[in-house]
């Protein structure tokens, strides 16, 4: 099973993202004798964000990839998620949004969501969700001290560039809409102020896939890797930028 990050985008424009998603919930509760996998899609909205439009996209993507039993739930900015939303699902998708809000609504189920993805249970995080799926997660922000490293559009409702305890499901920080909103820069500017150890940029409509074997990039735009170069005393002296492979 694996871990499946979306730079974010409309949930519908590119459903085949979430084929291969689908299939590996089909195939965690057909192992439990359901012959109609149960993912639990999590929603906090702040406000008109995300729309109606992207909440109810959910569901009809997720079909378009097989049968499915999406059961959505949805807490406003400032609550969190009841355990139970976790109780006999065969896959979860935690979706996009305001990212500070959407690490605020999981919290109470980091633990169980770290327990159930290591027994296999496949994660697919939209967006603000992919973010949150890092062991240190990049919530938002648009400056490091005084220097501005990406457009305040993006900036998550954060001024300072902030980081903090993610779900823990990968080890490398995520941002996404990179090249849409200008936010492979503060991935780059962040792990050139030491802020985190490097990490992957997502476009809209492509995802990155964590699984047993090598990494897969699905989808229509990049996923750009971002490494520290260090010096023999271990200091940080520039960036690398690549992208990963398209399969």
């Amino acid at each position: 099973m694996s871990i499946h990050l979306v730079g974010g985008g409309s949930p519908t424009d590119e459903p085949e993202l979430y084929d291969l998603f689908v299939s590996e919930a089909a195939v965690r509760g057909a192992a439990v004798g359901r012959d109609v996998p149960r993912i639990a899609v999590l929603i906090v909205t702040a406000g008109d964000v995300p729309s109606d439009e992207f909440r109810d996209g959910f569901p009809a993507m997720l079909a378009t990839g097989g049968r499915c039993d999406a059961r959505v739930t949805v807490v406003e900015a400032g609550s969190s998620f009841s355990t139970t939303v976790l109780n006999d699902i065969d896959g979860l998708l935690i979706a996009g949004g305001l990212t500070p809000a959407y690490l605020e609504a999981v919290a109470p189920l980091i633990d169980q969501v770290r327990l159930l993805v290591s027994d296999g249970l496949p994660y697919l995080g939209f967006s603000a969700g992919a973010m949150i799926a890092a062991d240190r997660a990049v919530l938002g922000g648009w400056l490091i001290g005084d220097v501005q490293v990406c457009p305040e559009d993006a900036s998550e409702d954060l001024d300072e560039v902030t980081l903090a305890d993610g779900l823990g499901l990968v080890d490398l920080a995520i941002d996404v809409h990179a090249a849409q909103w200008g936010t492979l820069t503060r991935l780059i500017a962040a792990t050139e102020a030491g802020l985190v150890r490097g990490g992957v940029a997502i476009d809209e409509g492509t995802a990155l896939v964590v699984g047993d074997g090598a990494l897969a990039v699905l989808g229509s735009g990049s996923v750009w890797r971002v490494e520290p170069q260090l010096d023999e005393d271990g200091d940080i002296v520039g960036v690398s930028v690549g992208t990963l492979g398209v399969e």
